[in-house]
């Protein structure tokens, strides 16, 4: 069968690279020059799967509101908003309810432990190379009710299976000397012993090259314009390449799209809970490589995140609802450089920060869309929010079972299962 998958980021080329393992022609089309040149392009380069419970939980709308007014919040909400942002955010408001955060908790750790485990396996097969440390991510504490929501936390994640440690201060700096400078600030921490981190655009890059060995088709600067549909199935694509309109055509469909997912599916009459929630990083040259981490950190208290991609170190966080505005705000990504220097003081290069923006694709419940779409030959995998690494080959794995006709391995509520 061929398979022609919309978006070449790290959801299109994962689905690509496991599609193609069961034997499927794949065509992967971009409307960039090429893999992962949007929000797969620099990210926190973490694979957190220590990290399952979803943005929409029973604290999310007090923490909120606490941050409302700050223009270098964690989360900014940014007026006036459009229809689609108040739909979404009142979504969001229903999946903060205790048994949804509970059901959504476990459906993210099930996938994101599977993933895990389709991730190592993939790099055995490829002998693939992205920086990659697998020393976990150690999980920061500054203030005591962190510590105490982290302690919860670590309880559901020794249900699931999945590896955690609770630290102390001196614990937290023993597994990261370079902490030595906030010790005395630190309630404590967690170290996730499964988790991972690396450069998720390399990781994306190299894994197209060895799609291409094996035979996928890859076309890039090309602009979906319209899908095309005779009753419930998928008939074609409209494209612009090169300037000219053509239409291609496939077997079946893949969406994954990212934030993108949605608009194209709109004038089908799908609306996916999908918005686009924009992201900051920043990428800094190490002067003293000595005083940087090597372990992957996250900031729980100011929803910042960094990894160790050779000589230079990685942070991102915040996020922020602007529709789908890509425009660097210089305060909020001096926010990061900021935090950089008052945790590892003189380890980075300050003077030339290299910043990026990028959508994340976010559902209300951060559940990403995985499975089968109303029509007979089109399926979905968008949606991953912050976790698009963490979930990315799990994701794909899954869905080329769903594809194929089989039941995926893992318990969670893949689209269109009956």
């Amino acid at each position: 069968m061929h398979i022609l998958i919309v978006g070449a980021g790290l959801a299109g080329v994962s689905s690509a690279w496991y599609l193609r393992a069961a034997g499927h022609a794949v065509t992967v089309i971009d409307r960039n020059a090429g893999p992962a040149l949007e929000t797969s392009f620099a990210n926190g380069g973490q694979i957190s799967i220590s990290h399952p419970e979803p943005w929409a939980n029973p604290g999310a709308p007090l923490t909120v509101l606490k941050w409302l007014g700050r223009k270098d919040a964690p989360l900014l909400f940014r007026w006036p908003a459009e229809a689609a942002r108040i739909h979404w955010g009142l979504q969001f408001l229903r999946e903060c309810l205790p048994h949804r955060t509970r059901r959504n908790t476990l459906a993210i750790g099930h996938l994101a432990a599977y993933s895990g485990h389709q991730l190592r396996a993939l790099r055995e097969a490829t002998d693939i190379h992205y920086n990659s440390l697998s020393r976990g991510v150690l999980h920061l504490y500054f203030a005591k009710e962190n510590f105490r929501h982290g302690e919860a936390q670590q309880r559901v994640l020794s249900q699931l299976g999945i590896g955690a440690q609770m630290l102390t201060p001196s614990a937290c700096v023993t597994a990261e000397p370079s902490l030595a400078h906030v010790e005395t600030r630190l309630v404590g921490g967690m170290l996730g012993t499964d988790d991972e981190s690396g450069d998720a655009q390399r990781f994306v890059s190299e894994l197209a090259e060895r799609c291409v060995t094996a035979g996928v088709n890859f076309v890039f600067d090309t602009q979906v314009e319209q899908i095309l549909r005779e009753g419930q199935r998928i008939s074609g694509l409209k494209v612009l390449q090169n300037g000219s309109a053509q239409e291609i055509h496939a077997d079946a469909y893949v969406i994954a799209a990212g934030s993108y997912s949605t608009p194209l599916m709109r004038p089908l009459g799908e609306r996916l809970p999908i918005y686009p929630v924009k992201g900051y990083s920043t990428t800094l040259k190490l002067r003293d490589p000595s005083r940087a981490p090597s372990v992957s950190l996250t900031d729980e208290s100011r929803r910042i995140v960094c990894s160790r991609l050779g000589d230079s170190l990685r942070i991102a966080g915040t996020a922020e609802l602007n529709g789908y505005n890509t425009d660097i705000d210089p305060e909020r990504c001096a926010a990061l450089v900021n935090w950089a220097e008052d945790v590892f003081p003189d380890a980075c290069d300050t003077n030339e920060p290299n910043y990026w923006a990028g959508l994340r694709p976010t559902t209300p419940s951060n559940l990403p869309i995985i499975g089968r779409s109303p029509f007979d030959n089109l399926f979905y995998n968008t949606g991953h929010g912050t976790l698009g690494w963490t979930l990315a080959c799990g994701s794909a794995h899954a869905l080329s079972d769903i594809i194929d006709g089989r039941t995926p391995a893992i318990d969670y509520p893949f689209a269109g299962r009956a």
